[in-house]
């Protein structure tokens, strides 16, 4: 993980928008939740909702997605998961910042495989995905593995 450098509060501004948003989505779409959208319906809606529901729907594919590589030990897949949700979030959900994208660019730039921004967005930090034995760029907090896991090849 490499800190953006860029502070940032969730009790106001883009988090609690992106959040109705989705709410307001859901409303249109007549479901509980954007999970159980369909693609047809969602690419009605109207602009931002239509993208920050096209966001959540991909980042479910992406996630059943990232759990098979993870079986698999598939690190290359995984990888490109990572940086094809930090894209979404960036492009479609519009919480990313010049400070990630340099963060983004700066773990990528040092051997990731692939990263992508985490928690609510607009700043703080950038989890980069590194094979073992590659070197993260200096300040990177170096996360590893606890009991039960273990490391992709």
């Amino acid at each position: 993980m490499l800190d953006s450098g860029e502070r940032h509060s969730h009790s106001g501004g883009g988090y609690n928008e992106r959040r109705a948003e989705c709410a307001r989505a859901c409303q249109l779409l007549g479901v509980a939740t954007l999970s159980e959208a369909r693609a047809e319906a969602v690419a009605a809606l109207p602009s931002p909702l239509r993208e920050r529901a096209e966001h959540v729907l991909l980042e479910n594919g992406r996630v059943r997605a990232a759990t098979r590589a993870l079986r698999d030990d598939d690190l290359a897949t995984l990888g490109r998961l990572l940086s094809a949700s930090h894209a979404s979030l960036r492009d479609l959900y519009a919480v990313s910042t010049p400070a990630v994208e340099a963060t983004v660019a700066r773990l990528m730039s040092a051997g990731a495989v692939g990263a992508r921004i985490i928690g609510g967005g607009f700043g703080g930090c950038v989890l980069g995905l590194f094979a073992p034995g590659a070197t993260p760029p200096p300040a990177a907090l170096d996360v590893r593995p606890g009991p039960g896991a273990h490391l992709l090849g």
